[in-house]
């Protein structure tokens, strides 16, 4: 019975760590890119879209289908960043508490 508590414990912990966390990822921002940099988006730790950046030379006329392209490729790139540092995140916090494989919390 004592291992139990001492999970229940730990699972409380790691519930209030979790909060800490999430407070931060949102606080958070991430920058992806597209086209060597000509396109830039900025998104935040809940994934919303803060900033999009885009270089002059791709407004040419006839450039839209281009810079859409380089847009959602942008947002992609910016998304896939926040995802792997909120794994990154998330694994720093479990550390301590064997979680099982698969399981994916709150985010």
């Amino acid at each position: 019975m004592k291992n139990l508590g001492q999970m229940l414990k730990q699972a409380q912990e790691l519930q209030a760590r979790m909060g800490e966390l999430q407070e931060k990822l949102a606080a958070m921002e991430v920058t992806g890119s597209a086209g060597g940099g000509m396109v830039t988006v900025t998104i935040n730790g809940k994934g919303e879209a803060r900033n999009v950046a885009i270089d002059p030379k791709l407004m040419a006329p006839g450039e839209q289908a281009v810079v859409e392209d380089l847009v959602r490729a942008a947002i992609n790139d910016a998304k896939g960043k926040l995802e792997q540092l909120v794994r990154d995140k998330m694994s720093e916090l479990s550390g301590g508490l064997p979680l099982p494989p698969g399981l994916q919390l709150p985010f």
